[in-house]
């Protein structure tokens, strides 16, 4: 499946003095999970919630699998599904009873909806305590079944709101596993909002990057990694010492290079090799141990992105 997800152009919102959204403008393609990324209070919920047309905007337009937010709003959640700070699970109902209630209210027929219902808990591993009542359950369980709530009526879009918030290390990561699993077996595209960067990082073919209401780099994780600086070469070696800095400084082609305790770390100029540089070192008498290439981390990117130095500059990877 191709074309454009989500569309949004200028988009903003504004809750009396405070700015929630500033002219954010980003698209997200079709049949992929796009990570959106935010400090707290950025305005990652206000998109959603803009998105789904349950807050009106107050200024940029936007579009949803091709249908206005403003207009068709109704359409657009017909054919999406969305887990935000609720996940709409009743405690006292099995997680049967729980799926067979919403596919009811999707008006899912009866033989369909069993199916379904069969298929999704068999997917997340529930099909074995489908009889159980959900106050039973963990949390990790009970995000798992809110997970499988929001894809019942086979929408070709899901909005999942920090999914993986609040679970153990062993629950996030399972959940991280499914929902994998599930983008690429449902064929759905996932707008996925997290604090976690190496969960963005592993599921996330796009990335946007949100601070202050303003969409302020968007792209893969590499392309966001390259927008804040070159990647740099480590050479460790026991015998490196501030004399062979001395002499790399007079090389070419290094535009950073600091001193290690047990090495040095150097920052190539683009299309400058590190195999001359390392000849130097070995025929300068430094024995070379390591020589490795370590780019940017998505956490790092992350930080440079929101700090206001950077947005000052207009860094971006759009």
């Amino acid at each position: 499946m191709t074309g454009v997800a989500i569309r949004a152009t200028d988009i903003a919102k504004q809750f009396g003095k405070v700015t929630a959204l500033d002219h954010a403008t980003f698209e997200v393609p079709r049949g992929i999970v796009f990570g959106f990324l935010g400090p707290n209070g950025a305005g990652k919920t206000t998109v959603i919630r803009t998105l789904l047309g349950l807050l009106r905007l107050d200024g940029g337009e936007a579009q949803v699998l091709g249908f206005d937010v403003a207009s068709q709003s109704d359409s657009i959640r017909e054919r999406t599904g969305a887990l935000l700070e609720h996940d709409g699970l009743y405690k006292r109902l099995t997680a049967e009873q729980n799926l067979d209630f919403w596919a009811r209210v999707w008006r899912i027929p009866r033989a369909e909806r069993r199916r379904r219902i069969e298929t999704l808990l068999t997917r997340l591993g529930l099909w074995e305590r489908r009889s159980d009542a959900v106050a039973e359950w963990s949390r990790g369980m009970k995000q798992k079944l809110a997970v499988a709530r929001t894809l019942l009526h086979r929408p070709e879009l899901v909005f999942l709101d920090e999914p993986t918030a609040g679970l153990d290390p062993v629950a996030a990561a399972a959940l991280r596993d499914d929902l994998e699993h599930l983008a690429t077996e449902e064929g759905v595209t996932v707008f996925l909002t997290t604090h976690n960067l190496t969960e963005a990082e592993r599921l996330c073919a796009q990335i946007g990057i949100i601070s202050k209401g303003r969409v302020v780099a968007l792209g893969t994780p590499a392309e966001l990694r390259d927008a804040v600086g070159a990647a740099s070469i480590i050479i460790r070696g026991p015998s490196i010492t501030a004399a062979h800095v001395a002499m790399l400084r007079t090389r070419a082609g290094i535009t950073n290079l600091t001193l290690l305790p047990d090495g040095v770390q150097l920052v190539l100029a683009p299309n400058a090799s590190v195999t001359p540089l390392v000849r130097a070192l070995i025929e300068h008498g430094a024995e070379i141990e390591e020589v490795r290439r370590e780019r940017p981390t998505l956490e790092r990117t992350f930080l440079e992105l929101v700090s206001d130095d950077a947005q000052a500059a207009g860094v971006a990877a759009t």
